[in-house]
């Protein structure tokens, strides 16, 4: 019987079933002096309130080991401990379970629909050239809609880029955003909006005089609309806002967004957690410098468009993007380019002229592309970030940068050219099938640390990151779009350090093949979880570095 893949949560719910208590009573271990010991804790603290005297039934505890499920691992003995009752795996099962290929997100179940994500970026909109305040948000938005994908989640992406102008950091920085004009559907959507205005109470027309902006069509009153609605979160100094032709168009183009999310059941998938009363949410990711004027946005569509998607309307609001001692406003582009000239100077240092040859241009493109990437996004979005540019900040020594965890990604993939040319030249013969695979051997603590705190959770990492919670009141929502870069980052140093230890292509002796059979297939499947984060952030993998 195929018992499917083992999962962190199926296992731990089925040991707090186990105990026969609502609560979450264990934890999974994930430092390697705690995994000496034991993979799983009911820590003695939560066992005392749980239990009278801390004391747990025995028939529960000699049921632990007993345990079986679809996704729950393969468990070995449960015993009380001073820290409290201590489960271990059994590692050699759990190995041969999770080894296997990577499963595919699980696709919804027959006939039901998944839900539309609009994801909005102003910064996109901005006028004036971007700067990396502009570029945080572009990621944010960019790094979401792959996450929410990658959940089976439809997402549609506006604004649509404008034809008439150069976005080529954008490019650069490998971000794909959809551009267009819009054509005549956009302008019938303009025109219906307009009809709307000159039917809304809350609205007047502007007098045109001395400090009233070009271009401007109408004047509304946002706040006694606010105030009517009882709506919750915004700022207390929105009040008359200009309408003018760019507003309604803005308005448009998240008008046209949501009539091309598809039609589906009004039932939300579980990654996203918005309410169920529509199938299509809109989400506003904007730096906070943005946030006031998207608010009036937001509040004029839902006196326009009175609609259950307006109401659903979230802000997910990035902070701000502090660069040290900047001679004069850095641009988007600026910054690129000074990251490049840093990552080529990094790179003769460590690998001499090498790193000059023509052959790396493209290395150095994609080793800047990490680097920014990682140092945008590993922060948290609402945190600010705070950009040294004048250090080289971004280092291939530094074990938090993009450029760390590309450099590991590369030593896979010369490690498996290493072997597949020695298998051609008959050195070794090729790898196994995994069934005849003995994982008894894979007894290095790294090993397990790869196994347990990697390729384990790897899947419900993707869905937590991919998780957008609705507040309980206002308007603003946390996304974890953090997640993955500090997931690859803690990957990259304990690969390194496993790495580093061990030697995987040993000696060609036959009483050898076993151990580096069962390790190459280990990190076979290391390099794709590698390749399957590294993909959520448009980020190629490197075949040699």
């Amino acid at each position: 019987m195929d018992e499917g893949r083992p999962g962190v949560a199926a296992t731990l719910q089925a040991l707090n079933g186990v105990l026969g208590r609502p609560s979450a009573l264990w934890v999974k271990e994930s430092g390697a002096r705690n995994l000496r010991h034991r993979d799983f804790l009911a820590p003695r603290a939560a066992l005392s309130a749980a239990f009278p005297g801390g004391q747990v039934p025995p028939e529960a505890v000699s049921a632990v080991p007993s345990l079986r499920g679809p996704a729950v691992l393969p468990l070995r003995v449960c015993r009380q401990t001073p820290a409290g009752l201590a489960v271990q795996v059994r590692r050699p099962e759990a190995f041969q379970r999770l080894l296997g290929p990577l499963p595919e997100p699980a696709s919804p179940a027959a006939g039901a629909r998944t839900g539309c994500v609009v994801l909005h970026c102003p910064a996109l909109r901005s006028p004036a050239a971007l700067q990396p305040r502009h570029l945080r948000s572009i990621l944010v938005a960019e790094h979401l809609a792959q996450l929410l994908r990658a959940q089976g989640v439809s997402v549609r992406l506006v604004p649509a880029l404008s034809e008439e102008r150069s976005w080529d950091v954008l490019r650069q920085l490998c971000i794909y955003w959809p551009s267009g004009s819009g054509g005549s559907s956009l302008t019938d959507a303009v025109s219906a909006l307009k009809a709307a205005l000159d039917q809304c109470p809350c609205a007047a027309a502007s007098e045109q005089g001395a400090g009233t902006a070009e271009g401007v069509i109408c004047k509304v009153h946002l706040k006694s609309f606010v105030e009517q609605q009882g709506l919750l979160g915004y700022d207390p100094n929105l009040d008359v806002f200009l309408v003018t032709e760019g507003t309604l168009h803005s308005l448009a183009e998240l008008q046209e967004a949501v009539l091309q999310c598809p039609v589906s059941d009004p039932m939300t998938p579980p990654a996203s957690r918005f309410p169920s009363s529509s199938c299509c949410s809109i989400v506003h990711v904007v730096n906070c410098e943005e946030e006031f004027q998207q608010q009036q946005l937001d509040v004029l569509w839902r006196i326009l468009d009175p609609g259950a998607h307006t109401a659903l309307q979230k802000h997910l609001v990035c902070g701000p993007v502090k660069v040290t001692n900047p001679s004069s406003p850095i641009g988007a582009d600026q910054y690129f380019q000074l990251r490049k000239h840093q990552m080529f100077e990094a790179s003769v240092i460590k690998y001499g002229e090498l790193a000059q040859d023509e052959a790396w241009t493209e290395v150095i493109d994609t080793l800047t592309v990490a680097a920014i990437r990682f140092e945008l996004l590993s922060t948290a979005h609402r945190s600010q970030i705070t950009l040294d540019l004048e250090n080289n900040s971004i280092s291939t020594k530094g074990t938090k940068s993009g450029a760390f965890v590309m450099y590991n990604c590369a030593r896979l993939a010369t490690l498996f050219s290493a072997f597949q040319r020695a298998v051609e030249q008959g050195t070794y013969p090729p790898l196994p099938p995994v069934s005849e695979l003995n994982f008894s051997c894979l007894r290095e603590e790294g090993e397990w640390l790869l196994l347990f705190n990697y390729l384990l959770p790897f899947p419900e990492v993707l869905q937590q990151a991919a998780q957008l919670p609705p507040s309980s009141k206002g308007i603003r929502i946390t996304a974890n779009t953090e997640t993955v870069c500090k997931f690859l980052i803690q990957l990259s140093m304990d690969f390194s350090s496993y790495y580093n230890r061990v030697h995987i292509l040993g000696e060609p002796f036959p009483h050898l093949f076993d151990q580096m059979f069962a390790r190459l297939q280990l990190l076979g499947a290391v390099r794709d979880v590698f390749h399957s984060a590294l993909a959520t952030l448009h980020l190629p993998p490197l075949s040699q570095i």
